[in-house]
């Protein structure tokens, strides 16, 4: 007999009686399990049921069990991360990341000596362009995430902005999905928007970057230890310049590119890592919309395929570990982890419709354009 005593905290069972057929009721833990069948449409269940169980204090998702079964999982709201909404900590890391990134782009790229912005500290502002434009590319990345899951009712965070020192002042920028994802339409517009709206950023902060003057390299630079880290052009890059009518690189060695253009590479780098498609990566997100629970068979097959381009580098290309060796084997292990966590799972698993798969082809296409196998090497000039 199935166990039909509810809480009085949350809906009555018998107000879910005319969207989902309820079989069985049980507490685990602070969760609520409702065992059925929905009798609508998932995305319209969410849109009946959703609303009342918020109200009461609880977040609800749909679910399946062990044996397939269908459940609705209530709990509180403020047991996860959706009561997280204190935007300090945001804050704190974008100051950070300012910091880090102007320190990076002044010692680095602007060829500042460290001992001159201990002198002067007013000398860092001098990378303002570099921060503008790498802070540029990954905000606006984050915020197309942001629109589109406000724009679908979904809860997420502010941007999480990382601050890091060498050689770009950051390792990029996270948001977080605090509520459930209501269909596929939803999580493709979701995972797309961010590496769309990056692109876009990109394109801009390159074609400026390729049209500013290049950048004189001090002698002492020149007459160093006689190696150099060298970024090659992904194609996306150089079809601009070349667009244009612009270089990207010169033959004479004390000039060099403006360091606005890093802006835009480090842009096209950070998309081809979000659109690997595993887990909670972009990537992962607009492969689950278009494929459903299959695209974890193509997650499986991502860390083995970074493996085996990190041994195609080392063995039959002959290049070193710092030659985007080692670069291809981290990623290799970050994915073979990021997998273990899954992917998004939408309430209603309805396929998408010819549109928005054109759209999940178009953003990896793009991010095609901006992969290339060996993008950091390690030179001697």
């Amino acid at each position: 007999m199935a166990d039909r005593s509810g809480s009085d905290e949350v809906p009555h069972p018998e107000a879910l009686d005319a969207w989902f057929h309820l079989t069985a009721v049980r507490r685990d833990g602070d969760r609520i399990r409702y065992y059925g069948e929905p009798l609508v449409p998932r995305s319209r269940l969410a849109d009946e049921l959703v609303p009342a169980f918020e109200a009461a204090g609880y977040e609800l998702r749909f679910s399946t069990d062990d044996a397939g079964n269908d459940v609705l999982v209530a709990r509180p709201i403020g047991s996860s991360a959706t009561s997280e909404t204190d935007p300090r900590l945001n804050v704190a890391l974008l100051a950070a990341t300012v910091f880090t990134t102007m320190l990076v782009g002044a010692t680095v790229w602007y060829y500042i000596p460290l001992s001159a912005i201990v002198a002067n500290p007013l000398r860092i502002l001098e990378a303002w362009p570099f921060t503008a434009a790498v802070l540029g590319v990954l905000l606006t990345h984050e915020m197309g995430h942001y629109v589109a899951g406000r724009r679908h009712g979904v809860d997420v965070s502010l941007p999480y902005v990382i601050p890091f020192y060498v050689p770009f002042g950051t390792m990029g920028a996270v948001i977080r999905m605090r509520s459930r994802v209501p269909d596929r339409e939803a999580l493709l517009d979701i995972g797309a928007a961010g590496p769309l709206a990056g692109l876009v950023a990109t394109i801009v902060v390159t074609a400026i970057g390729v049209s500013l003057d290049p950048m004189t390299v001090p002698q002492r630079v020149l007459q160093g230890s006689g190696e150099a880290i060298v970024f090659h052009n992904p194609p996306l890059l150089d079809l601009i310049a070349t667009a244009l009518g612009q270089q990207t690189g010169y033959s004479d060695p004390s000039q060099a590119v403006h360091p606005v253009v890093m802006g835009g590479w480090i842009g096209m780098f950070f998309t081809v890592l979000n659109l690997l498609p595993v887990g909670q990566l972009d990537g992962g997100h607009i492969l689950r919309a278009v494929l459903g629970r299959r695209q974890e068979t193509v997650a499986a097959l991502v860390p083995g395929a970074l493996f085996g381009l990190a041994g195609y580098l080392w063995y039959v290309r002959d290049l070193g570990m710092q030659n985007s060796v080692g670069l291809w084997l981290l990623w290799g292990f970050i994915t073979l982890f990021v997998s273990f966590g899954g992917s998004a799972d939408p309430i209603d698993e309805t396929p998408l419709g010819w549109k928005r798969v054109a759209v999940a082809a178009l953003t990896f296409a793009l991010g095609a354009l901006c992969f290339l196998p060996v993008p950091i090497e390690i030179a001697t000039v």
